[in-house]
C-alpha cells in the first residue's frame, strides 16, 4: 500500500465517520474498524502531526456543520416590590 493510498483511505473513513480531523487516540479507539493501523501511517509519515497536515493537503476532509438553534428562555415575570412599612417606635 502506497503513502497516497493510505492517506485516502484515512480521508475516507474520516469523512465516513464525520471528523475533519481526528487525535491518536480516537483513532486507535475505533479498534479494528479503521483502514490502516495507526503504526503503519506514522512510520510511513514520521508522527500523527504529519499524517494529519498530509491528509488536510491531499485529500481535505469537508464535514457539513450543524446549525444549532438555541431557544431563548421566556423572560421571567418581575416580581411585585414589597411595600416597605415605615413603622416608628
Amino acid at each position: 500500500m502506497t503513502k497516497d493510498m493510505m492517506v485516502k483511505a484515512l480521508s475516507d473513513f474520516m469523512a465516513e465517520k464525520e471528523h475533519e480531523t481526528i487525535d491518536l487516540a480516537t483513532y486507535k479507539g475505533y479498534g479494528n474498524d479503521v483502514p490502516v493501523k495507526d503504526y503503519m501511517l506514522r512510520r510511513a509519515f514520521g508522527s500523527w502531526s504529519r499524517v494529519m497536515s498530509v491528509v488536510k493537503k491531499r485529500y481535505p476532509v469537508q464535514v457539513a456543520a450543524v446549525e444549532v438553534k438555541v431557544e431563548k428562555p421566556a423572560p421571567k415575570p418581575k416580581a411585585a416590590k414589597k411595600e416597605v412599612k415605615d413603622v416608628k417606635k
